[in-house]
């Protein structure tokens, strides 16, 4: 235009994002980023992205599983989180048994074999394992971990007391046959698996009340190289989630919300208990992040210990939300 300045063209950021109340407003475009654009792929199953971030670096913004995130930053993929946390959920009622075997405890667990589905890296694999060690005194050394699939890490290896499910097998199978004597993360139809920890729901409600653990599934990871062009990408996004996040609560508080489901009916219960169920920030989340890292290292995901704050950017470690 002549006489004015020309505006250069805002960068567009492949994204890969699930769609989640809280995420909907980032979406539909309602809240909009100040210093790029984003382009969201259709990845209907989001699970499916992460291993498409890890291996190929497809996304310039992905969600992506909290432990997948770990192991993948100590191989040294090239992306680094944000402090925001789209993904939470309790996982007590994740691992299932079969009531017509003769385990009746967690306890009966130590010297079985257990299946867990798809990877041993499964953020909810490690946040079962972290309650079945540390609430009920198992010994993880002592059980057999069978997995269903592979790693989104390709470079990991696990512990010698995990391996692979027998080709052509399912852990449903397995269950209902008595090959194994438990499975974390998997649906059945038999009336005979039932959740192995009693009342799961409310224990997962208790764990928050009394260690302050509200687990962390997922983060959003963002490639260094895009980090490194834009200084001000990392604090953008997490603006804008935090944006996204504030409308949801309110419309969810407000019984604005348009389908309350169950899932929001848990978000309304950790509302009443700490404020706020989807806290952005380090400082919110240090005693769960630190439990995770624990975790990771107790269960050989990671070799050592890390930072928390090395786990992201300089810019955002001191941003709440």
């Amino acid at each position: 235009m002549a006489g004015g300045l020309s505006r250069e063209p805002k960068p567009k950021l492949k994204t890969a994002l699930a769609m989640r109340g809280h995420t909907q407003a980032l979406m539909d475009g309602t809240v909009t980023p100040r210093t790029f654009e984003f382009d969201f792929q259709d990845v209907p199953i989001i699970i499916k992205a992460f291993r498409r971030m890890v291996r190929s670096l497809e996304f310039d913004i992905s969600e992506l599983a909290m432990t997948t995130y770990l192991c993948a930053r100590a191989h040294g993929k090239p992306f680094t989180a944000i402090p925001v946390f789209p993904m939470r959920a309790f996982h007590h009622g994740a691992i299932v048994y079969n009531t017509k075997s003769d385990v009746r405890t967690p306890k009966d667990l130590e010297g079985r074999r257990v299946g867990v589905n798809r990877g041993y890296t499964v953020t909810t694999g490690l946040w079962v394992r972290g309650i079945l060690q540390h609430e009920y005194g198992v010994d993880l050394s002592k059980v057999t971990w069978v997995l269903s699939g592979d790693e989104h890490v390709a470079e990991y290896r696990p512990p010698s007391n995990v391996v692979s499910i027998e080709p052509g097998r399912t852990l449903q199978e397995l269950l209902a046959a008595g090959e194994i004597a438990a499975a974390i993360g998997i649906t059945s139809e038999s009336p005979d698996v039932k959740p192995l920890i009693p009342d799961a729901r409310e224990a997962g409600f208790e764990a928050l009340r009394q260690r302050g653990l509200y687990p962390i599934n997922h983060t959003v990871v963002v490639r260094n190289d895009r980090l490194d062009a834009n200084p001000d990408l990392a604090q953008d996004l997490f603006d804008i989630f935090a944006e996204a996040k504030r409308i949801y609560l309110r419309h969810l508080s407000e019984g604005q919300a348009d389908a309350v489901s169950a899932t929001d009916q848990v978000y309304l219960r950790v509302m009443e208990m700490t404020g706020d169920p989807f806290p952005y920030g380090i400082e919110p989340n240090r005693r769960t992040l630190e439990a995770i890292v624990q975790y990771s290292v107790e269960q050989g995901i990671l070799s050592r210990s890390v930072a928390i704050e090395d786990l992201f950017p300089p810019g955002t470690r001191a941003l709440t939300a």
